[in-house]
C-alpha cells in the first residue's frame, strides 16, 4: 500500500512539474492529466472544451523517459496547441453520414435544392476528413510544432544547442519504440530538425562573424 501511495505522490507531482511547464498565458486554459483509457498514446492533447484543451500522458510509458526527453515532448504538444492543432470532435462522419443519406432521401423524393445541400454537406466532411487524415499535413503540423518547442525549450533557459539535442535524442527513441511501417513519420521530423539545426547553426555563426570588436578612439593623436 505504501508503494503504491509513493508511485501516486509521484505521478502528481510529475503532472504538477509539467503544469509549471507551460507558458503563463496558457495556464488557465490548458489542463495536464493522467491518461485514462485502457491503450493510451504516450502524450496527446484533446479538446475537452469550449476554449479548453487537456494534455493527457501515460505515465508508466513516461516515467522511463529522460528528464529532458519528457520537457520536449511536452512541449511539441503545447507547440500543436499555439498551432492550432488540436483534434477537433468527430463531428465529420456524422455530418457525412447525414449528408449522404439526404443525398439519397432527396433522390428519392427528387427535391434539387435539397439534394444540393446534402451534396455539399457530404462534400465538406469528405474534405475535411481528407485533411485530418492526410499524411503529409500531419507531418508539416508535427513539424511546426516541434519548431515551436525548439522556442518554449529556449523560453524556460535551454540553449539553443540543447535544445535540439534534447528534442533529437527524444524523437530517437520514439523511433526505436515505432514498427517499421509506421517509422517514416519520426525520420522525416528527424531529418527536418537537422535541417533547422544545421540552418541554426549557420545563422549563429554568421552573426559571430559579424561582431566587430568594440574600439576606443584615441582622442590625444
Amino acid at each position: 500500500m505504501g508503494r503504491l501511495r509513493g508511485q501516486t505522490v509521484k505521478s502528481m507531482s510529475e503532472l504538477q512539474r509539467l503544469k509549471g511547464l507551460l507558458p503563463p498565458e496558457m495556464q488557465s486554459w490548458v489542463f495536464v492529466e493522467a491518461a485514462a483509457s485502457l491503450d493510451p498514446f504516450l502524450i496527446t492533447i484533446e479538446e475537452i472544451g469550449q476554449d479548453e484543451v487537456e494534455i493527457q500522458i501515460d505515465l508508466d510509458k513516461w516515467e522511463p523517459l529522460a528528464i529532458d526527453h519528457r520537457n520536449l515532448l511536452f512541449w511539441h504538444e503545447v507547440g500543436r496547441i499555439q498551432e492550432d492543432a488540436v483534434p477537433r470532435d468527430g463531428w465529420e462522419m456524422a455530418a457525412l453520414a447525414i449528408g449522404l443519406g439526404g443525398s439519397i432521401g432527396e433522390l428519392w423524393i427528387q427535391d434539387g435544392l435539397l439534394l444540393l445541400t446534402a451534396l455539399a454537406l457530404s462534400g465538406f466532411a469528405g474534405y475535411r476528413l481528407y485533411l485530418k487524415n492526410n499524411s503529409e499535413k500531419r507531418l508539416q503540423d508535427a513539424i511546426a510544432a516541434d519548431e515551436r518547442a525548439i522556442d518554449l525549450a529556449c523560453r524556460f533557459g535551454y540553449t539553443l544547442p540543447n535544445a535540439y539535442k534534447s528534442l533529437g535524442g527524444a524523437l530517437k527513441e520514439q523511433l526505436e519504440q515505432t514498427r517499421k511501417k509506421k517509422r517514416s513519420f519520426y525520420e522525416d521530423r528527424l531529418e527536418a530538425l537537422r535541417k533547422s539545426a544545421s540552418k541554426a547553426r549557420a545563422e549563429m555563426a554568421q552573426q559571430k562573424s559579424t561582431q566587430q570588436p568594440t574600439t576606443v578612439e584615441n582622442v590625444y593623436e
